[in-house]
């Protein structure tokens, strides 16, 4: 948790000083999540708001709802940041890191470090493949791979 809270902070920070543009995002995601236990299907939503550093770097914080498409399993709430950069025209990449509320009732909260690809389709809209680690408590950690689809605003 604390983690996640100088992370907020430091993303703060940072947006607060010298942006030149600002950009809010909503996203739909999909994809897997695996440990040596399990390999699940998982879907959900993202809303983002990125602040440009430089003309070429970005910071951001993001919130998210996730679920495993499993029976006994409920939404797992999120909130982090992110930082990147543009490395091709219409192209960025990032790392992330994020805390996360539990998926079941017996599940510990998750701490996710990742790091993903966005590709600009048009002017709003964009693709994304993103992977994460998730630390979780008092478990096996888990992975995750999700592709998103997204608008811009």
């Amino acid at each position: 948790m604390r983690w996640a809270a100088f992370l907020l902070a430091s993303t703060w920070c940072l947006a607060s000083g010298g942006a030149q543009a600002n950009e809010a995002y909503v996203e739909a995601t999909g994809g897997v999540s695996w440990n040596d236990e399990a390999t699940d299907a998982i879907g959900g939503f993202a809303l983002g708001y990125d602040v440009d550093v430089t003309e070429t770097v970005f910071v951001g914080v993001e919130a998210t709802a996730e679920k495993l498409l499993t029976d006994g399993t409920r939404v797992a709430w999120g909130i982090g940041g992110r930082a990147g950069a543009e490395v091709l025209p219409r192209s960025k990449i990032f790392v992330s890191m994020n805390w996360q509320s539990k998926d079941c009732r017996e599940c510990g909260n998750a701490v996710g470090l990742g790091t993903g690809w966005e590709q600009n389709l048009s002017e709003k809209i964009y693709a994304k493949i993103e992977f994460k680690h998730l630390f979780i408590d008092d478990e096996a950690n888990a992975n995750v791979g999700i592709i998103g689809l997204g608008l811009m605003f």
